[in-house]
């Protein structure tokens, strides 16, 4: 997910809940969200919010970001470790307390993960928590053995005076640090002086226990007296209780109570076996009055009715400009239309939805994988009548979320609250989903359709460009009000590199309703714009005669695109594009720019049997500074193969708007044998960090599909490649 979410605090609001946490003075302290933190504990150690340290000098970086597979606690802990100096051999990670005031993502204004800005939005706040810290040692060691602290060094946890031959653990010099006042403007190391930062040694801190069984996840919680609960949700989205006969569910030994809740009708036992066997004996009768009833082809052709100009929209839905330059109607050549379809897609994480709470005596707690923290916080408030600083939330690990976990509504979260709200006096609930329920429940990537007309110049290149996009929007029932133009809709076609190269441009959206819950999917609007406008630029390319490569260059020339050029060259160069590719493989080539970063990919493919196999990806991206490489790679190759496995296999069908794929026989996920060898190359750059868990996603359904366009000479007009 990439939105902003303001939550209404105001300067003074800002000023006083920095002043409460020390303001420049508390280490690493960020913009607080007050309003939304009323209630919470603010009480930190003496090096601040995000940094912890032991009396063995064992060092504790406090994330305020959750951990669910992309590896962002290794680069969290090595900002602060840089400029800390600390051992890294030393370096824990701990979850941070749901406190947006102190631990607010700075994109997003509330505390959340999400848009792959968990390293950058952090990148200058973790600087100054290790920076404050490690001056604080200092100071403290210059005040022991009086001497001036420039004379001083720091390595691996060790201050030491090399005149006088003196040195100090951080352990042995804690409790003089401790009493330091931190700097109000600590000095940050020349990135010229990293020897963490940027290397191997930066691995994941939660690999061994994620190897042993000891990470913890929500299954995995079990606390005394705790009951599993399992709902009975709709069939169709809308859908809502007329009436449910419980007494066939009652009778299953282990039960202990149903109840009608607003998403369903929820089974409270003693064992999540008898929980799913009362679930199966409920007789519930489904008022369908409202329910979206139309299929996924109906809502696609409607679309394309809208985009073609065959139909008009419906009231107060309209068509609104993202972007327009000079007049598209007059502009002289040849002209070139397409059009490009894309089903819902599921999330499919490892770990289905689920949660523990507890509700009573005046308190509520959360322990599960909380994405938006602030977000569970607001609605579980809401349900329980607290305050909702005083929510707590205990954030463990996750299997995965690729957006999943981040819903304005908090899904599924308020309901394991309303369940854990009925039983009361504070026994934990622990709400649990199976595949099925997490695959028919929704918040699917949009149903979206482009449709594309370009004219050319006498060279082939672009001379106007006109797009439409139709799509649900993803800002739907946003707490903060929806904006004028979605633009998690129409990012990767606003503001495109192309776009910019060519002398007209008149592009528009328009977001119909539907009755289908949609969110955000890794990578949000690029999983379909990217493809559209690169698909493109290989269409055009090929009517022009010119090696895709070769007319990518042009046009990020005449944009000014020095970046895409970088990924572009280095990516080819890799590859071997100027060389022929291996006896029965064909290339293709993307380029695209998502969260700030850069990535290109060329695919080698071939077709056996008429289903597309890939055997080799090359991968460049620019995404700033490179905190962890390893980790870098591995987000490009994950990303690479999740986006291959929805371009190939990916669809989400409705029948009478029932959802027809609900577990991994009818979704088809790409397999280990049909993932490709994946190579990451990265840019040198000094710039700040850029997003990386999701831009290898968007960019190779394009190149694989551009090589087939090569192979075949037509263009693939809509996902899945394969049709089940």
């Amino acid at each position: 997910m990439n939105a902003h979410v303001d939550i209404g605090a105001t300067r003074r609001d800002v000023v006083v809940g920095a002043a409460m946490v020390g303001g420049a003075l508390a280490v690493g302290a960020c913009s607080p969200a007050d309003l939304l933190s009323l209630g919470a504990k603010t009480d930190f150690g003496a090096f601040g919010p995000f940094v912890k340290i032991a009396p063995d000098g064992v060092v504790t970086v406090v994330s305020k970001h959750i951990e669910f597979g992309q590896g962002n606690h290794a680069g969290l802990a090595a900002i602060v470790a840089e400029e800390l100096d600390a051992d890294w051999t030393k370096v824990r990670v701990e979850q941070a307390p749901a406190i947006a005031k102190v631990y607010a993502n700075t994109n997003m204004g509330v505390q959340g993960t999400g848009g792959s800005s968990a390293i950058a939005n952090s990148w200058d706040q973790l600087r100054r928590a290790g920076a404050s810290a490690r001056a604080m040692f200092v100071q403290a060691a210059a005040a022991r053995w009086n001497v001036p602290a420039g004379e001083l060094s720091v390595r691996d946890s060790v201050v030491a005076h090399a005149a006088s031959g003196r040195q100090a653990t951080f352990a042995e010099l804690l409790p003089d640090a401790a009493k330091v006042t931190p700097p109000a403007t600590p000095t940050l190391k020349d990135p010229k002086a990293f020897t963490l930062i940027g290397t191997d040694r930066v691995r994941r801190k939660d690999a061994q226990a994620k190897s042993d069984g000891t990470a913890r996840f929500t299954q995995d919680v079990v606390l005394p007296d705790m009951l599993i609960a399992m709902v009975a949700h709709p069939p169709k989205f809308g859908a809502k209780v007329a009436s449910f006969d419980a007494t066939e569910a009652k009778k299953v030994p282990g039960v202990v109570e149903v109840y009608q809740i607003p998403s369903g009708v929820a089974v409270v036992a003693q064992n999540t076996w008898a929980a799913k066997q009362g679930r199966d004996a409920l007789k519930v009768t489904w008022d369908e009055s409202a329910a979206e009833t139309r299929s996924s082809a109906q809502i696609l052709e409607e679309y394309k009715a809208l985009a073609s100009g065959r139909a008009q929209p419906a009231e107060k839905v309209e068509w609104k400009v993202f972007e327009t330059k000079s007049d598209v109607a007059a502009a002289q050549g040849e002209a070139f239309e397409t059009a490009y379809d894309f089903p819902f897609l599921s999330h499919a994480t490892m770990e289905p939805m689920n949660c523990v709470a507890q509700v009573g005596f005046g308190k509520a707690k959360l322990t599960f994988a909380s994405q938006i923290p602030t977000l569970d916080q607001l609605n579980t408030a809401k349900i329980v009548g607290m305050l909702p600083g005083a929510v707590e939330i205990e954030t463990l690990f996750a299997g995965g979320s690729f957006g999943r976990r981040a819903t304005f509504q908090s899904d599924y979260v308020t309901e394991c609250v309303q369940i854990a709200k009925k039983v009361g006096k504070n026994r934990p609930v622990k709400l649990v989903w199976t595949r099925e329920d997490d695959q028919a429940a929704g918040y699917f990537r949009p149903i979206a359709h482009h449709r594309v007309r370009v004219t050319t110049d006498a060279e082939g290149y672009p001379s106007s460009w006109r797009h439409r996009v139709v799509t649900q929007s993803l800002m739907k029932g946003s707490p903060m009000g929806e904006p004028e133009i979605d633009e998690t809709a129409v990012e990767g076609v606003k503001d495109s590199v192309y776009l910019k190269a060519t002398p007209a441009v008149d592009a528009q959206v328009i977001l119909p309703e539907a009755g289908v819950p949609v969110l955000w999917w890794r990578s949000v609007g690029a999983t379909h714009t990217a493809y559209a406008m690169e698909h493109t630029i290989d269409q055009l390319a090929r009517r022009a005669g010119k090696d895709p490569v070769e007319y990518r260059r042009a046009l990020y020339e005449k944009a000014g695109a020095q970046r895409h050029l970088a990924v572009l060259n280095l990516a080819a160069e890799r590859a071997g594009w100027s060389s022929p590719p291996p006896a029965g493989w064909t290339r293709g080539v993307a380029v695209h720019e998502s969260f700030g970063s850069v990535v290109a990919q060329i695919a080698e493919v071939r077709l056996e049997d008429g289903v597309p196999k890939v055997g080799r990806v090359v991968s460049a991206i620019h995404c700033g500074t490179a905190i962890a490489p390893d980790q870098i790679a591995a987000q490009v190759e994950g990303g690479t193969c999740y986006g291959l496995s929805a371009a190939l296999f990916g669809e989400v069908t409705l029948d009478d708007g029932v959802v027809q794929q609900t577990n991994f026989d009818t979704y088809r996920v790409l397999r280990n044998s049909e993932a490709p060898m994946v190579e990451t190359y990265i840019v040198p750059s000094g710039d700040a960090p850029t997003g990386v868990g999701e831009p290898g996603t968007p960019v190779i359904g394009p190149a694989v599909a551009n090589a087939l366009l090569a192979i075949t000479g037509e263009p693939t007009l809509s996902q899945p490649f394969v049709k089940a």
